[in-house]
């Protein structure tokens, strides 16, 4: 198994509009995303096979690339089929074809592959509840200065948010919490316990019984992560991040805050896309410094019991890293009690 097995977003759908051609990288490759005449997402290497000028600068007409350089233009399969400099005498030939990758539509984003023939037909991860009655979602990008791993750790990571968030989302209260951290499948699952009304300034609104909360997090091989709060009728709510590595220290993330707030939906939608919004700048800025002392320092962590899913996390990525398939890690459960 390899990285490049899987499917990464490139786009929102809405974004890749007709005659547009988007620049992204994706595992240190450079790609130019636009649509063919049929409307289909098309990816190919994002370089010119005449004196490789970046296709990304060109423009796309009737569904077809034209280089910005010398006008050379490519079909939705990477076939170069005109070259201005040679006129009439031009013939298309099999030798001129530009690398091209699979590419999904679902949910509404644009997927890529980069592996021709991967080791498993994986499917795109399905955003929870995207699209359907009763719910809402609001998107956000980013782009973090450090790497996937360390981007779904933060993403899944309780401690960290009564100084990082404090107010908006926790307080250090000294409360403790448990946690049950699970690997099995090549997943990492989490459930919580004793959380009731620690939720920052809106705390009244999304749990005004002071309940219990159900509160779970999921890491899904290989760049995935959700979290999950229930906190009673019409207070359900999804933060799924797809963390997309473009190179060793840039990340960029793509996230759906998916909420059933009941006929609160509407006029809750600015208020949830400010404060998540807000919660991601502080852990950009958090995870900048953290990259910062890796770059110095290496990787060498002092883990606490809390860490178990960052232990987890890595022991999966690792495996993909080194060509292994995760699954096959053993299953572990581990009960953990923290303090935040």
């Amino acid at each position: 198994m390899q990285f490049t097995d899987f499917w990464y977003i490139v786009a929102p759908s809405e974004q890749l509009r007709p005659n547009t051609v988007l620049a992204r990288t994706v595992l240190g490759e450079w790609l130019a995303i636009f649509r063919s005449e049929n409307g289909q997402p098309v990816a190919l290497r994002d370089r010119c096979l005449h004196r490789s000028s970046r296709l990304s600068a060109g423009k796309v007409c009737g569904g077809a690339l034209q280089c910005p350089y010398h006008g050379w233009v490519y079909d939705r399969g990477g076939n170069v089929i005109a070259v201005p400099a040679e006129g009439d005498d031009f013939k298309p030939t099999q030798q001129r074809r530009a690398k091209g990758y699979a590419t999904k539509e679902q949910d509404g984003y644009i997927y890529v592959r980069l592996a021709d023939t991967p080791s498993e037909e994986f499917e795109p991860f399905s955003m929870p509840h995207y699209g359907q009655p009763g719910w809402e979602t609001v998107r956000v990008i980013n782009r973090f200065a450090n790497n996937v791993t360390n981007c779904a750790e933060n993403f899944i990571d309780i401690p960290h948010t009564a100084f990082v968030h404090p107010g908006i989302f926790r307080n250090s209260r000294h409360q403790k919490l448990e946690m049950t951290v699970e690997r099995w499948n090549g997943s990492v699952l989490v459930e919580y316990r004793n959380e009731t009304s620690n939720l920052g300034w809106y705390s009244r609104f999304l749990n005004r019984e002071g309940a219990e909360i159900k509160h779970s997090d999921r890491f899904y091989l290989p760049n995935i992560t959700s979290v999950e709060y229930q906190m009673g009728r019409n207070r359900h709510l999804f933060i799924t991040s797809q963390s997309i590595p473009e190179t060793d220290n840039s990340t960029l993330v793509y996230t759906d805050v998916t909420y059933n707030y009941g006929i609160w939906n509407k006029l809750a939608r600015p208020f949830v896309r400010w404060t998540a919004q807000h919660i991601i700048r502080q852990d950009i800025k958090i995870l900048g410094i953290q990259g910062e002392a890796i770059a110095k320092y290496g990787t060498e962590f002092s883990n606490t019991p809390a860490d178990t899913i960052h232990v987890f996390v890595e022991s999966i990525r690792g495996a993909i890293a080194r060509g292994e398939d995760p699954r096959s890690l053993p299953n572990q459960s581990v009960k953990v009690s923290f303090w935040v």
